[in-house]
């Protein structure tokens, strides 16, 4: 469909002060740089040829990202369809990874995404999950309410809640250790279980 001028200034004026988060998110759900750039650029594509089916007055971000997140998702199983496995490839699998429908066993491009990240911090989000992982993103990160991260996501709001408990402990169980050596909690500190 043709855009009008209008449209098209709304549209850029919108779009583009996202391309950061929505960049920084890609590379998250990906753990590659090359495949975030291919994500968000198809993102602003769809967002694009569809803005005339998005309801001026609401949150334009939000919809951006359920877009992004969409396309993630499109592409994860594309991929996996064409996938062939090899022993090389697979990481160790944990009974968490098992439950998850999204999780992706691709080459890490770890180079490129600890230049972006802490390391520490970085492994500890990579290791979540995925279904985890992009609640965490987009609630810690990308400050997206719940009802916000349901409507992206595609799931009721109690879903987003409790993955976000889950993602949220597992993160603290993995960073306990990084948090005593550098100084954020005493040696002592344990969590209750």
């Amino acid at each position: 469909m043709r855009q009008d001028k209008n449209e098209l200034k709304y549209f850029e004026d919108n779009a583009y002060q996202h391309m950061d988060a929505l960049y920084s998110t890609a590379v998250r759900f990906t753990r590659n740089a090359q495949e975030a750039e291919d994500i968000v650029q198809e993102t602003y594509l769809k967002a694009y040829r569809f803005f005339h089916q998005f309801e001026k007055g609401s949150n334009f971000k939000a919809w951006l990202f359920k877009i992004l997140t969409n396309t993630f998702r499109n592409h994860y199983r594309s991929k996996k369809r064409r996938k062939t496995v090899t022993m090389e490839v697979l990481p160790e699998i944990s009974d968490e990874d098992s439950s998850d429908e999204f999780e992706e066993w691709t080459y890490f491009d770890e180079y490129r995404y600890i230049d972006l990240f802490d390391d520490e911090i970085t492994s500890a989000i990579s290791a979540l999950n995925l279904k985890y992982r992009i609640v965490v993103l987009l609630f810690d990160i990308e400050g997206f309410t719940y009802e916000e991260i349901a409507e992206i996501v595609g799931v009721p709001k109690g879903t987003v809640m409790s993955r976000l408990f889950r993602g949220r402990q597992s993160l603290r169980n993995r960073l306990l250790k990084y948090a005593k050596r550098e100084g954020f909690v005493n040696q002592q500190f344990s969590f209750s279980a």
